[in-house]
């Protein structure tokens, strides 16, 4: 049962990342008419309604401390996520924006450590991290020097990586909880839609309904909003619960190969060999930094 439940949650975790993997390609194709926010509220609003109409039965408060843990996980997973990676499309390459934000599993280990003394942080784990900022590095520099784009867009990506595995920690505390998974989700989408209204606020804000009901554009919000929000968050999370927050982070390996080669196939983005050097380098070093240290056998046999 255990192992069907493992691949069950492997299965979630796969479908999750290639949907996310397309989705920066779909941001950028909006980001032409809609601002980052009226993209974010469209997007999270369509995935509220749709878990709503999946299971309509009221969410029961929960107390003060839990419901605190679900609004920061809307904070963080759905307002401060989202529009940093949004923001960023607009001044990088989709391709970019999807290596850079796959170092999210690094940090979900690091700040894992920071907050609890369950495993130390091995060799691999701190090289891993050198030769992944390496390749980050060099990913800006081919931004900037050749292809003129804003560096801007690329620290923003790098900030929505921290902020995305901030969520997947809390995400698995609030797994432990035993609430129905849907609900939960629909619950942190609630408290994003909420922090989403200071935003609409201060930064350009409008409802271009003529805009929406271009099929293109039409096509690719429901997309974000059923497909990319309201199953993906839901199987992320059931991921989550069964595979736990790390193991399942380790699945972004797999954006930014989707991300490049989607981004070079649908919005023909330029490539060099020094964005492709630095996207190698950030995968290796994703990979190496999971690389458990070998355990030394004793030098000795006691007898019993």
């Amino acid at each position: 049962m255990k192992v069907k439940n493992e691949s069950k949650g492997h299965i979630f975790a796969i479908l999750t990342v290639f949907i996310w993997g397309t989705t920066f390609i779909s941001t950028k194709i909006l980001l032409v008419d809609f601002s980052p926010v009226e993209l974010l509220i469209y997007r999270f609003l369509i995935g509220f309604l749709a878990l709503s109409l999946v299971v309509p039965k009221r969410f029961k408060w929960t107390g003060w401390k839990r419901e605190l843990i679900l609004a920061v996980a809307g904070l963080c997973g759905v307002i401060l996520y989202f529009l940093l990676e949004n923001i960023a499309l607009t001044f990088t390459l989709a391709s970019n924006v999807g290596v850079i934000i796959s170092v999210a599993p690094i940090f979900t280990v690091l700040f894992s450590k920071l907050f609890s003394s369950e495993e130390k942080l091995s060799r691999h784990f701190f090289l891993g991290f050198l030769i992944a900022v390496t390749g980050i590095i060099l990913i800006n520099f081919n931004s900037s020097q050749l292809l003129k784009l804003n560096p801007t867009g690329d620290i923003l990506a790098v900030l929505a990586a921290i902020v995305w595995a901030i969520y997947a920690l809390l995400t698995k505390k609030i797994s432990h909880w035993g609430y129905n998974t849907i609900q939960t989700t629909r619950r942190t989408f609630g408290h994003g839609l909420f922090f989403m209204l200071p935003s609409s606020l201060l930064l350009p804000f409008d409802w271009p309904l003529d805009k929406v009901l271009e099929p293109i554009y039409l096509l690719n919000i429901l997309f974000l909003g059923l497909g990319a929000s309201a199953f993906c968050f839901v199987s992320w999370n059931t991921a989550v619960k069964i595979l736990g927050a790390i193991k399942t982070s380790n699945y972004i390996y797999l954006v930014p190969a989707i991300t490049v080669v989607t981004s070079i196939l649908v919005l023909q983005e330029p490539v060099s060999w020094l964005s492709i050097f630095g996207t190698l380098l950030t995968l290796v070093g994703l990979i190496l930094s999971e690389k458990k240290e070998a355990t030394a056998l004793p030098t000795k046999i006691k007898r019993i």
